[in-house]
Parts: C-alpha cells; sequence; structure tokens
C-alpha cells in the first residue's frame, strides 16, 4: 500500500510542472531550515516578519520555498512520500495530516508541544486541533483555520434596496447576483472559483454538490458523480458563473478571487473565511469596512461549509528537527499572533488557529462583523457529516483517501472546462464519473 500510495503522490507531478520562487532568510552563518509554504497573503507576511524569529534563536537561518497553492501541494506532496528531505518544514492542510501521519511521513508534534512552556495547544480551536491529529497527537499545527461563508458588499445592497438573508440559499444568491451583476462598472454579480485544481474549485464546488444532496461515492464506493443531485449541482455552479461571475473565471482561483473582490469588482463571493485578513485591510482593500458576511448557502442538505487549515508539519526525513520545531512553534504561537497585529496590523492576524486570538482587544475591535460568522462555521456540526446520504469517507470539500488528490485535480479539469464553454456539463461529468469510478473499483466499488 505504501508503494502504491508514493506512486501516487510521484504521478500528480505530470499534471502541472512546478517552479519554485524561494525566499531567503538569511540570519548569518549557523543551522539552515528550508520552509515550505503557500504564497497566500498570511504566509508573505510571515517571511516579512522572519527577522524576529531570527532574534530569538540567531543561529537559525530560514530559507523559505513560496509556491502557489496546486504548485506547493504537488511539491511537497512528492518531497515528503519520496522521502527526498528537501524540506525541513512543510506547510500541508487537514487533508494531508492524518494521511501522511497514518504513512509514516511526519514527526510526531505531541513531545515538541509538551516540552515548549506556554505553546498551551488547548487554545486551539477545538474542531481545527482534530482535524490535525492522528492517534491523539497532533502531526501539524495550524497556521490559520478556515471555513467557508458568503461575502458580500454592503455598499452595494443598500443602493439597489436590496437586503442578505442571515442563512441564504443558493437559489437566493443566484437571484441577488442577477440584481447586482453591474458589466457597465466592471461588477460581477458573484465571485467563484473556477480554476482546475482539487484545492482550488473542487473546494467551494465540493460543498455546492454536498447541499444539493450529492456526493463523491456511495457506502459500497460506487462513484455518483453522474447522480441527478451532482449534475444540478454542477450546472447551477456553472450556470451561475457563466451568466455573472467575474470575468475569466475557469482561470481564477482563490488568490484571483480576493484580488477581484478586494478591488471592488464582485459584489458577492462565496470563500474562505480567511479571506477577511485582505478584506478589511484598508491598505490593501478597496471594500475595508464595507463587507458583510453570512453563513454558506445552503439548498436542501444543511451541511455545507468546509473546515480547513494551512498548518505547518516536520517530515521525518529532516535532519535539523529542534530547529525546524523552533521556527513552527513561533510561527504558530500566541505570541507570533499578536506581533502580526501589533507590527502589521489587526486585519492581518491569521484567523482562527487559536481561541485566545479573539480576546486580542485590537483584533476583537476589527473583527466584529466576521468573528461569531468564522468560529460559526468552523464549529458547525455538520462538518463531520456534509452531505445528506451516507458516504464512507469523511470531508466537507474533500474525500479523505490519498487517491483524492490525482483525482479531484482530474475531475476539476474537466468541470473547468464547462465552465469556460469548451465542453458541455454532461460530457464534463461523464469523463468524471469514469475517474471516480476506477478509483471507487481500488476499494471494493462496482
Amino acid at each position: 500500500m505504501m508503494r502504491r500510495i508514493c506512486v501516487l503522490f510521484v504521478a500528480l507531478l505530470t499534471l502541472t510542472g512546478c517552479g519554485f520562487a524561494g525566499a531567503g532568510g538569511g540570519a548569518g552563518k549557523g543551522e539552515s531550515i528550508t520552509v515550505a509554504v503557500v504564497s497566500n497573503p498570511q504566509m508573505q507576511d510571515m517571511q516579512e516578519l522572519i527577522d524576529r524569529f531570527h532574534e530569538e534563536h540567531p543561529g537559525i537561518d530560514v530559507r523559505f520555498v513560496s509556491l502557489p497553492e496546486n504548485e506547493s501541494r504537488q511539491k511537497t506532496a512528492e518531497s515528503v512520500s519520496t522521502g527526498s528531505g528537501e524540506f525541513d518544514v512543510v506547510m500541508i492542510s487537514n487533508y494531508e495530516t492524518p494521511i501522511w501521519a497514518r504513512n509514516g511521513w511526519l514527526r510526531n508534534l505531541g513531545p515538541d508541544i509538551a516540552r515548549t512552556p506556554g505553546y498551551d495547544q488547548q487554545d486551539f480551536v477545538p474542531a481545527v486541533r482534530k482535524a490535525l491529529s492522528y492517534q491523539g497527537n497532533m502531526y501539524s499545527v495550524p497556521f490559520y483555520g478556515e471555513s467557508s461563508f458568503l461575502m458580500y458588499r454592503k455598499d452595494l445592497f443598500a443602493k439597489k434596496g436590496l437586503s442578505m438573508p442571515p442563512h441564504p440559499s443558493w437559489q437566493q444568491v443566484a437571484e441577488l447576483a442577477a440584481k447586482l451583476d453591474d458589466p457597465g462598472s466592471d461588477t460581477a454579480g458573484i465571485c467563484l472559483r473556477g480554476l482546475p485544481g482539487w484545492g482550488e474549485l473542487m473546494a467551494p464546488l465540493s460543498t455546492v454538490i454536498n447541499t444539493f444532496g450529492g456526493r463523491w461515492f456511495d457506502p459500497r464506493w460506487r462513484a455518483q458523480l453522474e447522480s441527478p443531485q451532482v449534475r444540478e449541482a454542477v450546472r447551477f455552479y456553472v450556470d451561475l458563473l457563466r451568466k455573472y461571475g467575474e470575468p475569466g473565471a475557469a482561470a481564477a482561483g482563490f488568490t484571483q478571487c480576493l484580488n477581484n473582490f478586494a478591488a471592488g469588482n464582485s459584489a458577492m463571493w462565496y470563500d474562505s473565511t480567511s479571506a477577511v485578513s485582505t478584506l478589511e485591510d484598508a491598505k490593501s482593500s478597496k471594500v475595508a469596512g464595507k463587507v458583510g458576511y453570512v453563513a454558506a448557502p445552503v439548498e436542501r442538505h444543511p451541511g455545507t461549509g468546509w473546515l480547513y487549515s494551512w498548518s505547518l508539519g516536520i517530515p521525518k526525513t529532516s535532519e535539523h528537527a529542534d530547529a525546524a520545531w523552533k521556527f513552527v512553534s513561533w510561527a504558530t504561537s500566541k505570541h507570533y499572533i499578536g506581533e502580526v497585529g501589533k507590527t502589521l496590523g489587526w486585519s492581518r492576524v491569521p484567523p482562527a488557529s487559536r481561541l485566545s486570538t479573539y480576546e486580542l482587544p485590537g483584533y476583537r475591535k476589527l473583527a466584529g462583523a466576521f468573528a461569531k460568522p468564522t468560529l460559526d462555521a468552523i464549529n458547525s456540526p455538520t462538518i463531520e457529516h456534509p452531505t445528506a446520504k451516507p458516504v464512507p469517507y469523511t470531508g466537507g470539500q474533500f474525500v479523505d483517501i490519498p487517491e483524492f488528490i490525482d483525482l479531484g485535480t482530474r475531475v476539476s479539469q474537466q468541470l473547468s472546462a464547462a465552465i469556460a464553454g469548451q465542453k458541455s456539463v454532461d460530457d464534463a461529468l461523464a469523463q468524471s464519473q469514469e475517474y471516480a469510478a476506477t478509483v471507487g473499483a481500488s476499494y471494493g466499488g462496482r
């Protein structure tokens, strides 16, 4: 089984090319560690503050390898699964953590946490802490946590005389998008991800499939991607984007949608709760103070939204594990969160990793509009039961099997092509069903 999983991870590299964007953190001569991170705004802030780490640990040099989300996932998966040893710290998520821990690829951080005064793992948001644990021990620790919610422009709603329900349905969202779409002023009714990637397009779209009553597999691992519920959900998503979505939606991932919404070019956006760190920063967002936040839209099934955490883990192959832990514990500490707020601004604090973050006076003042919706989404009891019908897997926006990296990516390519108008939804789902059936068969599904 181990060999099979390794081959699956390595095979990912054939899907897209991988380039490097490195950033050094020279602190003089000493022990050097290499840290792989995703090039999201909060991770860029980490790199900006690295001198603070060097002040505390002058004997440790830190080299960052920063890549866009899809490339970062592929590169770290290849490196860790093959034991290359090129990274001392990897940025992963609650998808990889339990799978990689079970395979023996990650260092058990329990002993490191126990010997670090004041680190306080009980302060982590409970749902996030549980998602990053395996057999009672944490194998990665959260840099930030997230679920999903609907963001909307309060000023545009007021201008049109519209109101946003606190718990909207997707049909209500579509009706609002039609009224708010204004190509003449470069304002789309809604922004949604369309960029291929199991963690890009498939994250929001999987939650739409869930709430429409769909699922990836039935309990016998028989693929369900051509079921009426999945077909209805995908058609809805594709039609909504093609009618009222942002230009070039098939190439828009989280970062592109974030930039689009922050620039004032969309009236609504359904995506990660972590977006608040940029949207409420007046230095980088034209809509700061103008955004409302409500629960993820639903349709038939109340299970919607997702649970996710970008976290830091240490591969077992690291030859600098102690130095790596010093960096990891610094970047995920209460102290670091406070340092970000005081130095860069409270809007840029990594959200939803620690409960104590929401008790910091500066953050509490800023987070009045989004703190409760964020924590409510993360702690939703439907996160562990996201589908209307029984399934043999867990995960709101993914299927927790190693093959999902490849499967989710291939399916997303088909559905992104439908968003781009290059093929019909029916053709995209027919091909996707074949991919899923092949995976399901390996688990006994026929």
